[in-house]
C-alpha cells in the first residue's frame, strides 16, 4: 500500500517539490558566503570605477590601497556597504539558480550525468534565468557599492531609479552581466563537475568529500573568473555611469582607449578572490544541503 501510495508523487505537480528544496538550499548557501566575502566585491567594485577620479599619469592604485582607504574613511562597516542589495538580490537570486539548475538536470540528464558541454549549458541556462531576474537589484547593489549615490535603503533606490531614470535603468548592463555571469557559471560548473570526477572514488566516499570538493570548486572559479573578467568591468561600467554608455560596445571602447587592454582587468584579483571563494562555497554548502535532506545535487 505504501508503495502505491507514494508512486504518484513522482509524477505529479508534487515533483516540483524537491526544486523548491534547491532554492532553500542555494539561498542559505549564497546567504552564508555573501555576508563573508562582500568586502572584495566592494573594493573590486571601487577599483574599477576609480579612473573617473583619476588624472592621467596618476600612481597605479591597488586592492590594499582601496582596502585601508575605505576602513580610513568609512570605518570597518563600511567595507559591507552594499550587503543589504547583495542579500536582496543573492537569497533569491541564488535559490533560482540552483532550482533552475536542479529541475534542468534532472529534465535532462536523470539517466547519466551530463558530460563538459552539457555542464557549460546547464550551468549558463540556470545563470541566464536567475540574472535576468535579478538585474534590478544588481545594478542598485553596484551602485551602492561605486560610492557615488547617497541611497538610504533598496526600495528607496529602486524608486529613485524610476523617477529620474526611468525603469529601463534598471537593466542596464544587461547585455555585459550576461557575457559575464551565464559563461562564468557554465564554465564553473563544466570545472567543477569534471575536477570531482577525478576525484579517486576513495576521496568522493571520505569524511573529507566536502573539502575535496571545496578545493575543486576553488580552482573551476579561478578559471572562469579570469576568462570572464573584461565582462565584469564593462558591466560595471555601464551599470554605474549608465548616461555615458549608449551601448555596450561605448563602454568598451572608452576602457580600451582609456586604459588599454590591462583596463579590462582592473579588479580582477578581488573579483577572483570573491566569486571563487563564494562559488566554491555555495556549491560545497548546497550539496551538503541537499545530501542531508535525500536529494542527489
Amino acid at each position: 500500500m505504501q508503495e502505491k501510495q507514494d508512486q504518484p508523487l513522482k509524477s505529479s505537480p508534487g515533483k516540483a517539490h524537491p526544486a523548491l528544496k534547491a532554492f532553500m538550499c542555494g539561498s542559505l548557501s549564497g546567504t552564508c558566503s555573501t555576508l563573508l566575502f562582500q568586502p572584495l566585491d566592494l573594493v573590486k567594485t571601487r577599483l574599477q570605477t576609480l579612473h573617473s577620479n583619476m588624472q592621467p599619469g596618476s600612481a597605479r592604485v591597488g586592492m590594499v590601497t582601496v582596502f585601508l582607504s575605505v576602513v580610513r574613511t568609512e570605518k570597518l562597516m563600511g567595507l559591507w556597504k552594499g550587503v543589504s542589495p547583495s542579500f536582496v538580490r543573492t537569497i533569491p537570486g541564488v535559490g533560482i539558480y540552483f532550482s533552475t539548475y536542479y529541475s534542468l538536470k534532472q529534465h535532462y540528464f536523470l539517466e547519466q550525468g551530463p558530460g563538459a558541454m552539457e555542464s557549460v549549458l546547464l550551468g549558463a541556462g540556470a545563470r541566464t534565468v536567475a540574472g535576468v531576474c535579478m538585474l534590478p537589484v544588481t545594478v542598485i547593489k553596484t551602485r551602492f557599492e561605486s560610492g557615488r549615490y547617497n541611497y538610504v535603503s533598496v526600495a528607496g533606490a529602486l524608486r529613485s531609479v524610476c523617477q529620474t531614470e526611468g525603469p529601463r535603468a534598471l537593466f542596464s548592463g544587461l547585455t555585459a552581466t550576461l557575457l559575464r555571469d551565464a559563461p562564468f557559471s557554465g564554465l564553473y560548473v563544466m570545472f567543477y563537475s569534471q575536477g570531482k570526477n577525478t576525484l579517486p572514488q576513495e576521496i568522493s566516499t571520505s569524511p573529507y568529500a566536502a573539502l575535496a570538493n571545496f578545493s575543486c570548486g576553488i580552482l573551476a572559479g579561478v578559471l572562469a573568473s579570469l576568462v570572464t573578467q573584461p565582462a565584469d568591468v564593462v558591466k560595471t561600467h555601464v551599470q554605474v555611469s549608465p548616461h555615458l554608455y549608449r551601448r555596450t560596445a561605448d563602454a568598451v571602447r572608452y576602457i580600451y582607449n582609456e586604459h588599454g587592454f590591462q583596463g579590462f582587468f582592473r579588479g580582477g584579483v578581488p573579483r577572483s578572490l570573491r566569486r571563487t571563494m563564494i562559488a566554491a562555497m555555495a556549491w560545497t554548502v548546497y550539496e551538503q544541503l541537499m545530501a542531508r535532506m535525500g536529494l542527489k545535487s
